[in-house]
């Protein structure tokens, strides 16, 4: 029988074990120990007997969170609601964070040892059937998602004001996904911004999972602007774009392939400070899809099979197919520019447009490093590209992850082009 990765219960208690078996031993806990394919060896430290009760346990795992910075969000959704001390727990400025009074973040950070699909509270397993997501399936709507690429602001100062919703949506006409999400849809909103441009982002938490948000554009301390919130708590920080492209952003709680791989995703797409050549600019997110069967008319994402790396779908901006039966149409002599943001998890999108060629794209930030007569270019998952091409004959040109495994799996739209 294959091992299923280790739950944080199981590491729980082989630390206990560990501290039971050796109480003399060195109390240093070393900073390497991961959760990935076994309960790392962490050696003992005092105080942490077996606890006979759940308030015990509650109370005496703080000194384990010292030995798995990030556990402290998972227990504080455990905990009574009485045990919530304030709202925001986290504020920026400049380019930097801080955590709320009173607060030690490395308690609450978003790492690869806080497993959030573990709450005793919540039963779910490793899926994110959680009660939001699941509820009202059956009257969810299928909707477009707009390609096109939000104008620019006339204000320098940006502020975005998300919460995290478990909610079901609507991917075709007969599938409806237990989703995680930001702002209630897969991708998240496309946000458009200018180098230079202040970002001041409050994430509110409505889902019984921590959640949290990673800005691949930004340049500020992830412990703490990153860091995980429970429900009904808020985090905010405050970035400067310093680069130009097409970027990720996503939750970063852990198990962070289950967040994204629930939906939690989308693209920022950062403008140069002068202007690019006129065109019609258009955002395509790629993304994955990994489903349970149906229950309840609801399909909810499963983590072992996006261990398993083989998607039952393929989608750009969420939607498989969507851009076949309805597509992007320019007219001929448009330019037209892809900002292509590939949210994974984890395979690579080939993006090539049939028909024709990229007269330019762009390795680095834009308009630096531009490349000419591209035919195809791997984006890989967390990272974003720009593509641009003349529309001068008519016709209907396929886009497509020529990756064709995927492709043929839902990564495919057509770009029609008219006279």
């Amino acid at each position: 029988m294959t091992d299923l990765p280790p739950r944080l219960s199981d590491l729980a208690r082989a630390s206990t074990d560990a501290r039971n078996a050796s109480p003399g031993s060195d109390s240093r806990v070393p900073d390497g120990a991961v959760l990935v394919l076994g309960a790392p060896a962490v050696e003992p430290q005092a105080g942490l007997a077996t606890p006979s009760t759940r308030r015990d346990f509650l109370a005496r795992a703080s000194t384990l969170s010292l030995a798995l910075p990030g556990i402290g969000a998972t227990l504080a959704a455990c905990s009574p609601p009485g045990g919530q001390q304030g709202r925001d727990t986290a504020r920026a400025a400049g380019g930097t964070a801080a955590p709320a009074a009173g607060r030690d973040a490395r308690h609450d950070n978003s790492n690869s040892r806080l497993d959030s699909t573990v709450l005793k509270d919540v039963q779910h397993g490793n899926t994110s059937a959680t009660p939001g997501a699941t509820q009202g399936a059956a009257s969810t709507p299928f909707k477009l998602y707009d390609p096109t690429l939000p104008p620019l602001s006339s204000e320098r100062t940006l502020r975005l004001r998300w919460r995290a919703q478990e909610v079901p949506v609507r991917i075709t006409d007969d599938t409806v996904v237990a989703a995680w999400t930001f702002e209630g849809d897969i991708p998240g909103p496309i946000v458009h911004c200018r180098v230079g441009d202040t970002v001041e982002f409050t994430l509110t938490n409505e889902g019984v999972v921590p959640h949290s948000m990673d800005f691949h554009a930004a340049q500020i301390d992830p412990k703490i602007a990153f860091r995980s919130v429970v429900k009904g708590e808020s985090v905010t920080f405050t970035f400067k774009p310093k680069w130009a492209g097409a970027f990720m952003y996503h939750c970063g709680t852990a198990p962070v392939l289950m967040h994204i791989g629930s939906g939690m995703y989308g693209a920022i797409i950062v403008s140069p400070s002068e202007p690019l050549p006129a065109a019609k600019e258009f955002v395509l997110v790629q993304s994955e899809y990994y489903l349970a069967e149906a229950a309840g008319g609801v399909r909810s994402f499963d983590y072992q099979k996006m261990l398993s790396t083989l998607p039952d779908f393929l989608a750009f901006n969420g939607r498989p197919n969507q851009y076949v039966k309805d597509p992007i149409r320019v007219k001929v002599g448009d330019r037209v520019r892809f900002w292509l943001v590939n949210c994974g998890p984890t395979h690579p999108c080939a993006f090539h447009v049939v028909g024709e060629q990229f007269d330019t794209m762009y390795l680095g930030a834009p308009p630096q490093t531009p490349i000419r007569g591209v035919q195809t270019w791997d984006v890989p998952a967390g990272g974003g590209m720009c593509f641009e091409l003349l529309c001068d004959i008519p016709g209907e040109f396929p886009f497509v992850n020529h990756g064709f495994g995927h492709g043929q799996k839902g990564s495919i739209g057509f770009l029609v082009v008219e006279d």
